[in-house]
């Protein structure tokens, strides 16, 4: 492609970007903004898309799976039908046509596949059967971010798997799973596997595949000594039970604590450690209040209390709902004595508190020497704090640390959850209707691209890796004006075009610093100049990531480039 005629409107800078990414894209001439979270992708942009959806659609296929393409346009019953067209939440996006139907802007397609293959699929017969479509995706996001990271419109491949038993959805899991690793390693990329939440999409069983970067918005739990992996909201915490002497411990007695709500200003004001108190915050699950417990220096997992209550919405109580249950606002709660009677769960770390302290439900006081179990009751002690750095890690022992991660893949078992709720059913082999247990396998194709640009670049630009750059080679002539630059570059443009190597040819009438920023600043990987010792026959081959160079002649770059393009590979 030649440079001159081509859309590639390359900035030196840009204001409205912060993440490395969104920079360089924009920057590079990859993209332009429409709106917020929305983007145009230009030529070399485009370019990119395609490389990764070429890797992914290979794995895919490999995989067995069936490529199609669903509408983007979808009407509401479908997802009425779900439940979901009123729990997904405020990103769904919902609209009506001329006629008053409602439709929605499909984030995902499980309620249109289950349609589809509960009207064309009955009997076990055709099972298992993987499909998929690489499409573009809607997400009303509230405060979209981060360039391609976060934004309301993506680029998303979605699969769904359908099964007569468990036994071949876990078949087809590790397939996937299998799939996925080998698309991501392809890609060039640093990535985890991860135990993970489904969220709104549902099921059980699933992982998420986390790019590690430090602009993620994601945090994982990681083990130092072996390769446990976990989304933060995931990762399981260990108990070690804690014994005490209960008869030493006096009755509760109420202290006052005049405007000290947060656990760190009452822990100052009584001079007593965090882990001695129990926070207590209500939270609304399913419309029913639920007081969660956990030990002061902890903190509360909205998911693990959503998933141990099998709940559809979890979250966290107003301050209204809060008094009308207790009588007092947050920071002044307590099990003790409270106005009505609650659910109320703890985590298991709340049991070996001695010497508790606690919200006493009176404006400006708490309680102290507070004993769990001798003092209230709990309905259920369970797992429900968030892990912290220097946990031990619930597979080996070792020790917990933190990693940023960019979520790139996610691969759920759903089980019946959808086709139970449409009705979608199959005839097994003693003719009795079952319901089609599922799968589901996401990538965000248009996250991929700036996933691999915030792990490879560096300060003048972007590093494609050879399998997703928009050409292999950057072909440079310094001066266009010069005849023996113009026909070397020619010649070679001609030469590599025909031996199917993809190339950009920079023919501008440009300067030459203009030029080499411009290259740096796309990052293909291997850079062809034509220069000053053009009169000599000469040209300068470079790889973009490491800086090697070598000169050689012209006639020798067809027969040199693979080694070249070999060791911009590695």
């Amino acid at each position: 492609m030649r440079q001159k005629t081509s859309l590639i409107p390359t900035l030196r800078t840009v204001s409205e970007a912060e993440m490395i990414s969104h920079q360089l894209l924009l920057r590079a001439g990859y993209m332009r903004q429409v709106a917020a979270g929305v983007y145009s992708f230009l030529p070399l942009g485009q370019r990119v898309l395609q490389k990764i959806i070429d890797v992914v659609r290979d794995e895919l296929n490999r995989a067995g799976a069936q490529e199609l393409l669903m509408p983007a346009l979808n009407p509401a019953e479908l997802w009425q039908e779900s439940g979901r067209y009123n729990t997904y939440g405020p990103e769904l996006v919902k609209l009506q046509d001329r006629h008053g139907r409602d439709f929605i802007l499909g984030p995902t397609h499980e309620e249109t596949i289950t349609d589809l293959v509960r009207g064309e699929v009955n009997t076990y017969k055709k099972l298992p059967m993987t499909l998929y479509q690489i499409q573009t995706k809607f997400r009303d996001e509230k405060r979209p971010r981060s360039g391609l990271l976060r934004g309301r419109e993506f680029l998303m491949k979605d699969a769904y798997s359908f099964h007569a038993d468990r036994e071949s959805l876990d078949q087809t899991y590790e397939e996937l799973y299998q799939a996925y690793v080998n698309i991501f390693t392809r890609l060039g990329l640093n990535f985890r596997a991860v135990e993970a939440d489904a969220g709104a999409i549902g099921g059980k069983g699933t992982h998420e595949f986390m790019v590690l970067s430090d602009a993620g918005e994601d945090t994982i739990a990681t083990c130092e000594a072996c390769d446990y992996a976990a989304n933060i909201e995931m990762a399981e915490v260990i108990y070690k039970e804690q014994t005490h002497e209960q008869s030493s411990i006096p009755a509760p007695e109420k202290v006052d604590t005049p405007g000290k709500k947060s656990i760190e200003d009452v822990s100052s004001f009584l001079n007593l450690p965090s882990n001695q108190f129990i926070k207590s915050l209500f939270f609304i699950v399913d419309e029913e209040p639920v007081l969660v417990l956990v030990r002061g220096d902890h903190e509360v997992n909205e998911v693990k209390v959503k998933n141990l209550l099998d709940a559809s919405v979890c979250e966290l109580a107003d301050e209204e709902t809060v008094r009308r249950i207790a009588g007092v606002e947050t920071g002044f709660v307590g099990p003790v004595g409270l106005k009505e009677k609650v659910k109320i769960i703890a985590d298991q770390a709340v049991q070996s508190i001695a010497d508790g302290v606690m919200g006493a439900n009176l404006v400006d006081t708490h309680l102290v020497h507070v004993q769990p179990k001798r003092d209230f009751t709990v309905d259920q002690y369970a797992d429900i704090r968030q892990i912290q750095e220097g946990d031990a890690c619930p597979r080996c022992g070792g020790m917990i640390q933190f990693e940023r991660g960019i979520e790139v893949g996610h691969v759920f078992k759903l089980g019946t959850k959808y086709s139970e709720a449409m009705n979608a059913n199959f005839l097994d082999a003693n003719g009795k209707e079952q319901p089609f247990i599922m799968g589901c396998y996401g990538i965000g194709i248009s996250r991929l691209v700036a996933a691999i640009i915030e792990q490879h670049h560096d300060e003048n630009g972007m590093i494609w890796p050879i399998n997703v750059a928009p050409f292999a080679v950057h072909l440079i002539a310094v001066n266009m004006k010069k005849d023996e630059q113009a026909t070397i570059a020619e010649g070679l443009y001609e030469k590599l075009t025909k031996a199917g190597i993809e190339v950009l040819f920079d023919d501008r009438f440009e300067r030459a610093g203009v030029k080499f920023k411009d290259a740096d600043l796309m990052g293909i990987p291997v850079r062809i100049t034509v220069g000053a010792k053009a009169s000599e026959g000469m040209v300068e081959i470079k790889l973009r990531r490491t800086g090697e160079s070598a000169e050689l002649a012209h006639e020798d770059v067809l027969k040199d480039l693979p080694n070249w393009l070999q060791k911009a590979d590695q």
